[in-house]
């Protein structure tokens, strides 16, 4: 078993990580997009995207899930497994992303003509979106999924968007089976909406989302506003 991290490892975005849990089969946890400056670029993906079995995803914010549309488009044709929640925010927040990809290369290959330049492809479409999103596999929180042989999935709900999850994956490699929890973005508690984050009770190894892990959220503003008489 390897454990390879694409991204977010240096800095807060584009969470993406793959896992070779047997000889020469792959799945990813997160495929996100890297968003504002870009100090840091995502390490390239060492395998096709046709090789990538399962994606798992944690949330639906666009720097956990922005390339998946990408990865379809390059060759990925497996399932997405994640909340049913987020099956429904990734409809409408890879739609949008589409939108603005097109957008953007549009407005670019405009520029480009006038200097004799070639036109400018997006990184994906909406007929990208729309055929990727027919691969998602909406579960629910706390059922142990089999998606395969060595292979169980569980989603835990961890308080930081309307179906975000701490992913536990149980990976037999043959000889072995290890449970390996990605927590995903945790959310605050006594949040409006929100659940506040539940507990993995158990793990073999744990990788833990660690952008505030030296920060206390104590003093919080109220988000909801005033009643006024």
């Amino acid at each position: 078993m390897k454990i390879t991290f694409l991204g977010a490892n240096h800095e807060v975005t584009g969470s993406q990580t793959l896992i070779e849990w047997r000889d020469g089969r792959y799945l990813l946890v997160d495929c996100g997009m890297e968003q504002g400056q870009n100090e840091y670029e995502n390490a390239v993906m060492p395998v096709s995207a046709k090789q990538i079995e399962y994606v798992f995803i944690t949330h639906a914010h666009i720097d956990h899930t922005g390339m998946l549309p990408k990865l379809w488009r390059d060759g990925f044709r497996g399932k997405v497994y994640t909340t049913r929640e987020t099956n429904n925010l990734c409809a409408i927040m890879l739609a949008d992303s589409a939108h603005i990809q097109m957008s953007d290369a549009e407005y670019q290959t405009k520029k480009n003509k006038r200097k004799g330049l070639p036109a400018v492809e997006p990184a994906y479409d909406m007929d990208d979106v729309n055929a990727l999103l027919r691969n998602f596999r909406p579960c629910g929180y706390e059922e142990p999924i089999r998606i395969d042989e060595g292979l169980t999935v569980a989603f835990t709900d961890i308080g930081h968007l309307m179906g975000s999850a701490a992913i536990s994956l149980w990976l037999d490699d043959g000889t072995t089976q290890k449970k390996i929890v990605f927590s995903g973005d945790v959310g605050n508690l006594n949040q409006p909406i929100l659940n506040d984050p539940k507990f993995v009770r158990e793990a073999d190894y744990v990788v833990i989302e660690s952008t505030y892990g030296d920060r206390l959220h104590e003093d919080r503003i109220d988000p909801t506003p005033a009643m006024v008489d």
